[in-house]
């Protein structure tokens, strides 16, 4: 869906996020638990809601204002990276993680913030 070696993003809660202006279109690879959603003006790809992982919003990180100081924590779906693409990320899924794993994932990010 980027048509890139990367696809950069950030999860935010889901409650902290918010639509000002325009009314964004699903669509993309999805499926009922994975809507991502677009411009509906130039079909750029702008979040995902991951309902699976709880009320998360995964906001495409070059939408932000300052991205400055989002350095990579985690990098999924890297079976499918190409071999020069590397990121600093300190966790690694070939596909996403567990579920399940996304609360430890979160609070080990939170206290390396701290």
């Amino acid at each position: 869906m980027t048509a890139s070696a990367f696809s950069l993003s950030v999860l935010v809660a889901g409650e902290g996020f918010e639509v000002t202006a325009g009314e964004p279109v699903v669509g993309g690879a999805g499926s009922p638990d994975l809507r991502h959603f677009f411009c509906p003006k130039c079909m750029s790809w702008m979040f995902t809601r991951p309902d699976a992982i709880g009320p998360f919003v995964n906001v495409r990180s070059p939408l932000l204002d300052d991205p400055s100081g989002l350095e990579p924590f985690m990098e999924t779906q890297t079976a499918e990276k190409l071999p020069w693409a590397t990121t600093p990320a300190k966790h690694s899924f070939d596909r996403f993680p567990a579920p399940e794993d996304f609360g430890r994932l979160m609070a080990e990010y939170a206290e390396s913030r701290a």
